[in-house]
């Protein structure tokens, strides 16, 4: 379960606002990535938070609303485009959300906890946690508010692209989405730079769905 055990590591170093930041859809054929910035207060404590992929989706849903509402919770979050994704490259792409999502803050932390690998270049304090959305509380949330606006973007983009049943699958390379893909071939949402939709593209009869 989740602690405030490197929140407070930071704190000791000299850091008095620590963030934690992580990321929903890096590995998605389709749609953005999501990149979540929350601050929370020094005394949290939540019995029922943690890594997003553990909790179903009613759970992450009231969490959502939980902390997104709470004044003492400090979060922005940022969307970065398929179009970025295949400008910069997955990683570089992330790893711009992350920026913008703690320069987003009302609040400007002097340390970040991230999630996963170090970020080349941060313009913070930094302290990366492989499997960080276990570990820590900020991180978690973070997992938390980035997935759920993720997946509620991905149910709006199923609206406007019906086929490719992205309602169900959020964009990952699911049986059902590949199919489709063939089928319909690739979307403006889709990630040109990813292999599975490259072949599409390559394809002779391929049209790009508006």
């Amino acid at each position: 379960m989740p602690s405030l055990e490197f929140e407070n590591q930071l704190r000791v170093e000299g850091c008095r606002v620590v963030a934690g930041v992580d990321e929903a859809g890096r590995g998605p054929l389709a749609g953005p990535v999501s990149v979540a910035a929350v601050i929370l207060p020094e005394n949290f404590e939540h019995a029922l938070l943690d890594d997003s992929k553990k909790l179903t989706e009613k759970r992450r849903e009231a969490l959502y609303e939980e902390l997104t509402v709470a004044a003492e919770v400090t979060w922005h979050c940022v969307l970065i485009s398929a179009e970025q994704v295949d400008a910069l490259n997955i990683l570089r792409a992330t790893h711009l959300g992350m920026r913008l999502a703690v320069e987003g803050l009302a609040r400007r932390p002097d340390g970040v906890l991230i999630d996963g690998r170090p970020v080349r270049d941060f313009p913070l304090r930094q302290l990366a946690l492989v499997k960080g959305d276990q570990l820590s509380y900020s991180i978690a949330a973070a997992s938390v508010i980035a997935k759920v606006t993720r997946d509620r973007v991905m149910l709006e983009l199923a609206q406007a692209f019906p086929a490719y049943g992205f309602e169900v699958h959020k964009g990952y390379g699911t049986a059902q989405h590949l199919a489709a893909l063939k089928k319909w071939g690739a979307c403006r949402q889709h990630r040109r730079s990813f292999a599975p939709v490259a072949a599409v593209l390559d394809a002779d009869d391929f049209q790009l769905r508006a």
